[in-house]
């Protein structure tokens, strides 16, 4: 600690001294806004208003193809904070928490470290604990006026006003007119989902209005020319099949940037006022490029690449993303672009895209979307989001920038297709992707030490083993089927995980094949690899199969027990049995809710799954 508080020290006194000039310094502002993709009218879209942020393009340069990485709020935040991918430091599921190894620090403070006055304001979520200093001051008062006189600052002003909670707000009377919406390919033209994207927009408009009083409040101080400015949205709409996902749709958000003449150094190399960069950029790069503006070299362990600032470096050849436990509903996906094409990976193709997420399904989009499927009245493009996955997806942005033409198989896109997976499968065997873990085991195996640092070593976590055995299983080969069976018996539980789920997603034919060995892994030592045995048994066995499956679900699903991850697991796995589930309803009727005991940040998902299944099951 006295260590810390001397460097903080030493660095400020440098700072003011002379020895480092202020002035030498530029401050840096973020204006952030959430839940919004490049729907604005600096990116050619005529049908938005947003002068205050067109303004900012106006005078410094618009990113052509940036990604959020993640298309969620927690995990995106957690991977601009870390300078790190959330795979890489087991926090890519919605609102889980986890820790940075301890020589590790978030950003801000190593620009505290070299004099910068640091303010939030004011939302964090990050999947990740805060330890040692982060910010001066994160709450709806930071601001730079707040700091010492000279001060350089880095201050980040983020907007709620588009967040996916406000665009089913009613009543609202629309500004923006639902009959001049362009609804996207995968959504059915209705009046509820007109109203929605036109209250997106309308919502966009009043964010903007926000943006605009803080550059007036940044002239009004005389800090234009001092300041270089950021603006981003933190991942795409909050329409359904855009947040959440790792299309284009939920990952491709604008990023804009200003420098002013007396920094002009510092800027990109492409720079031009008023012009477009092709630059593949994503949040992973932005912690490096706020520590290359300041002058300090970005951290080794940085998994992204400065594209601003003395330490810039060469353009990236590609930009990935990732989808993990959205709320209650868990899922893996993997996703990469080369800023036409698109591939994404599907490891758990069997759950359908559309899981029931409560929070989702509180927009009349939603709503009216899945009503229409169920009723039979979608296209093919728009049922999609209501089915079964394929393992792979590969989309051409060019002729198809909705991305509801699979080109996966199409033999002319083959050469694509195997660049991009392969660039997908390298680049999470070097970043050391823990998401192949069941939840519960990101957080049981570390004895001390974080995720990350488990991940990083490689006896105690066989990634590529690991990983081998995910793409086995999400192949769904049933030529494969006796190898998943033999990897029943592996002495990895992350294999004998990935060997249940294999078998469970290709159903009745392998859960006959595989019977003996999924009742025996009922008694593994992984919790959920008994979990994934259950669901297979009990949704594709026999009546023996089943009463053995309940009875194993049945325990595991006490959150008090066996905790929250293994209880979301084993309540997703009930719901997955449908009617079957029913001799369970007295079971979870006297379940508790775990909430108290349950991490804060997860202390919602496992009462919510238990209420839905109580239900359901009671109809």
């Amino acid at each position: 600690m006295m260590r810390y508080l001397l460097l903080i020290t030493v660095s400020s006194l440098l700072v003011f001294s002379g020895t480092l000039r202020a002035a030498d310094l530029p401050n840096i502002l973020w204006i952030t806004s959430e839940d919004n993709g490049p729907e604005l009218g600096c990116y050619g879209d005529t049908y938005a208003d947003s002068p205050n942020i067109d303004s900012i393009a106006a005078k410094g340069m618009k990113y052509k193809r940036a990604w959020s990485n993640a298309p969620v709020c927690a995990p995106a935040r957690t991977t601009i904070i870390s300078g790190i991918y959330p795979p890489a430091l087991g926090a890519e599921h919605m609102r889980s928490q986890t820790v940075l190894p301890e020589d590790f620090h978030m950003f801000p403070y190593y620009l505290h470290e070299a004099g910068y006055y640091c303010t939030n304001n004011s939302k964090e979520d990050y999947n990740l604990a805060k330890e040692g200093f982060v910010w001066d001051q994160s709450n709806g008062k930071a601001h730079w006026r707040n700091r010492k006189e000279g001060q350089p600052f880095f201050a980040v002003f983020n907007f709620t006003t588009s967040h996916e909670s406000q665009l089913r707000k009613r009543p609202h009377t629309p500004v923006h007119d639902p009959a001049k919406v362009r609804v996207p390919a995968y959504h059915p033209d209705t009046p509820e989902v007109r109203r929605d994207w036109a209250q997106y927009y309308d919502k966009i408009t009043e964010m903007d209005k926000q943006v605009g009083k803080v550059l007036a409040q940044l002239k009004e101080d005389g800090l234009e020319e001092d300041t270089i400015i950021f603006y981003y949205g933190d991942h795409g709409s909050g329409m359904p099949r855009s947040k959440r996902w790792p299309y284009d749709s939920g990952l491709h958000v604008p990023m804009i940037v200003h420098v002013p003449e007396k920094f002009k150094k510092l800027a990109p190399k492409e720079y031009e006022v008023g012009g477009t960069s092709e630059r593949l950029v994503g949040f992973i790069d932005l912690a490096p490029t706020v520590l290359s503006l300041a002058g300090i070299e970005p951290k080794d362990w940085m998994q992204g690449h400065a594209f601003m600032g003395q330490y810039e470096t060469k353009p990236p050849k590609y930009m990935f993303g990732f989808r993990g436990r959205m709320d209650e509903r868990y899922d893996m996906v993997r996703s990469v672009t080369d800023g036409r094409f698109v591939y994404i990976r599907n490891y758990m193709p069997h759950k359908i895209y559309g899981q029931h997420i409560d929070y989702m399904f509180q927009t009349p989009t939603t709503q009216v979307w899945k009503k229409m499927y169920d009723e039979g009245k979608l296209n093919e493009a728009q049922s999609h989001f209501w089915e079964e996955k394929p393992s792979e997806e590969l989309y051409d942005l060019t002729s198809d920038p909705d991305e509801v033409n699979n080109l996966a198989g199409d033999p002319k896109y083959a050469e694509q297709h195997l660049q991009l997976k392969n660039a997908l499968h390298s680049w999470q065997s070097v970043i050391r992707d823990v998401g192949f873990l069941p939840e519960d085991e990101i957080h049981s195996r570390g004895d001390g030490l974080s995720p990350y640092e488990i991940g990083h070593q490689k006896p105690a976590y066989p990634m590529n083993q690991i990983m081998g055995a995910a793409i086995i299983a999400s192949s769904r080969d049933p030529k494969m089927l006796p190898v998943l069976i033999k990897q029943l018996s592996s002495e990895e539980s992350a294999i004998r995980y990935w060997a249940a789920l294999g078998i469970l997603m290709q159903k009745e034919p392998a859960v006959d094949q595989a019977r003996s060995q999924l009742r025996a892994a009922l008694e593994d030592k992984s919790p959920s690899v008994r979990c994934i045995a259950a669901e297979a048994l009990g949704c594709y066995g026999n009546q023996e199969d089943v009463k053995l499956a309940l009875d194993t679900l049945g325990k595991l699903a006490d959150p008090t027990e066996n905790g929250v991850y293994v209880s979301m697991l084993a309540l997703n796995s009930i719901d997955a049995m449908d009617e079957k589930a029913k001799p369970l309803a007295p079971v979870l009727a006297k379940l508790p809710d775990g909430a108290k005991q349950a991490p804060p940040r997860t202390g919602g998902y496992v009462p919510r799954l238990l209420q839905d299944l109580k239900k359901e099951l009671s109809k």
